[in-house]
């Protein structure tokens, strides 16, 4: 070496020097931290994958609070559930002990009067009641509102529904119709029986709730007969009408689950070319397709016709039916319908009714899409929408019942109302009730619990994999700080002798 203006030997040291100085400090800031990316030249690529984790991290982790508070919200509207219920359970009692005639004094029926209406109001009462954070939880505020209802849809219940648009129609299309059971019975005219005097015509009916053995002497007339049975509708779940030449018995209710059935256990020489028993198409032996299933003769032969469900579709889906009842249970609409006697007979589209808004919203998965929100509607539990039966369904003397028509003065109060459609009401707010309750256990064990439990896995993987990306090896860390440790004294040691070796020249000089 002899040239000292520049010194390359100390410039390489310098260089390595401040490498190592720099390995140094990027070693000793992810021990410090515990990182390996602390800053976006640290790991471009892996910063903006981490930094993704971390977003949906976080979504995830209030996703699985609105869970939480989720299946808060329903414990509480559970629990006024449960009171509803109580309260309900001890109605039904009440009717059943006032329906005694005998042994009950008037007194006593205005007492059992006095607490069915404190048992309506109270359940008022929770309904307007019972809240989370104020919002009332049972009184329709989380219920669906709907618009455009048709007037061929008896009565309907949106369960659930997710829409973007600012409605959903909902679309019903028969594609068959709900029938009764019917059997039509010929007897010619009024009953004519050529057997002894004093010999009487015997005839077994059984329908879907029971069944009676009727006698019927000879003169009888049609009027009398279809009077009879219709004595025992309660009973046996059918009903008569005279027509033409005989009797057509039909199930009180629509559906595969109604049945007529007919046997004959005494005729009494009944045989006339006239008389025998049809498949019901109308009020009379005449319609078409009408078929004579057997003369009366045929002694305890028995013929059964069976009720026919509604077909339809709703939105598309096929839908669930019973009786004139269709339903359907997606992941976008879970409603019921139940039309009308005379829309449940035509083929073709109801444009059902358009759901507007509300329902209780939860927001379960990560990301903010339709995908991840559960619609859920609880519907109002107050005396006056609890309860619905219709009476004499189809006919010109239709009628609404409701809870709050057991109370005082109402048509269905127990000291002189109707005490078998009071119980049919009760019976109905039962069910809806029980209904209700199961579809918010199922929410929250299946929906809340299971979502719950898929986001906990998800936030356990997803943490794993921003580690994995973000967090220091602290045993790499550690080595390759010793390593920068050594080098950068190293480094330090051959600057220092780098700057010694110009001063060699000194020598040169003497």
């Amino acid at each position: 070496m002899s040239r000292i203006n520049t010194n390359v030997q100390s410039l390489i040291a310098q260089r390595s020097l401040g490498q190592n100085n720099a390995a140094l400090n990027q070693t000793l800031e992810r021990l410090s931290t515990g990182l390996q990316i602390n800053r976006g030249k640290d790991d471009p690529a892996g910063l903006i994958a981490s930094e993704n984790l971390r977003s949906e991290l976080a979504a995830t982790n209030a996703a699985i609070s609105n869970a939480e508070r989720a299946d808060q919200v329903v414990n509480i509207a559970e629990g006024g559930l449960q009171e509803v219920s109580g309260l309900l359970t001890e109605l039904q009692g009440l009717l059943t002990a006032t329906a005694s005639e005998a042994g009950l004094s008037e007194e006593e029926k205005n007492a059992n009067q006095l607490q069915i209406d404190s048992i309506l109001q109270t359940i008022d009462r929770i309904a307007g009641s019972t809240n989370f954070q104020g919002e009332k939880l049972l009184n329709g505020n989380y219920d669906y509102q709907v618009d455009n209802v048709d007037t061929g849809i008896e009565s309907f219940q949106v369960r659930g529904a997710k829409f973007n648009s600012t409605s959903q129609a909902v679309d019903l299309i028969v594609t068959q119709s709900a029938q009764q059971a019917g059997l039509y019975l010929s007897f010619g005219g009024d009953i004519n029986l050529q057997g002894a005097q004093g010999s009487n015509f015997t005839i077994e009916l059984t329908g879907s709730l029971g069944s009676r053995e009727f006698t019927f002497a000879s003169g009888t007339t049609l009027a009398t007969v279809a009077n009879t049975i219709n004595t025992f509708s309660e009973v046996t779940g059918l009903v008569a009408t005279a027509s033409g030449t005989g009797v057509s018995v039909q199930s009180s209710e629509y559906g595969s689950d109604e049945f007529v059935s007919v046997r004959v256990t005494g005729d009494a020489n009944i045989d006339n070319a006239n008389l025998g028993l049809y498949d019901f198409q109308a009020a009379d032996a005449t319609a078409v397709n009408t078929t004579r299933v057997s003369q009366f003769a045929a002694l305890n032969n028995e013929y059964r016709d069976l009720g026919q469900d509604l077909g339809a579709t709703i939105n598309g889906v096929t839908a669930t039916s019973n009786g004139r009842d269709a339903s359907i249970n997606t992941d976008f609409l879970d409603v019921s319908i139940t039309l009308d006697v005379a829309n449940s007979q035509q083929l073709g589209r109801v444009d059902a009714f358009d759901i507007t808004g509300g329902g209780a919203d939860f927001q379960l998965a990560a990301d903010v899409d339709i995908a991840g929100k559960v619609s859920l509607g609880i519907q109002d539990v107050s005396v006056r929408k609890l309860g619905l039966s219709v009476a004499n369904p189809g006919a010109a003397d239709q009628v609404k019942y409701f809870l709050d028509d057991l109370g005082q003065g109402q048509p269905l109060n127990v000291v002189e109302g109707d005490l078998v459609e009071a119980q049919k009401v009760v019976g109905n707010a039962i069910a809806e009730i029980s209904a209700l309750r199961g579809r918010l256990g199922a929410f929250q064990r299946n929906t809340v619990g299971a979502t719950v439990r898929s986001l906990q896995i998800a936030v356990e993987n997803t943490a794993a994999a921003e580690s994995v990306i973000r967090d220091a090896d602290f045993a790499s860390e550690t080595a390759e700080l010793t390593r920068a440790q050594i080098l950068t004294n190293a480094a330090t040691n051959s600057l220092s002798l780098a700057n010694q070796s110009p001063q060699q020249v000194l020598q040169l000089l003497g």
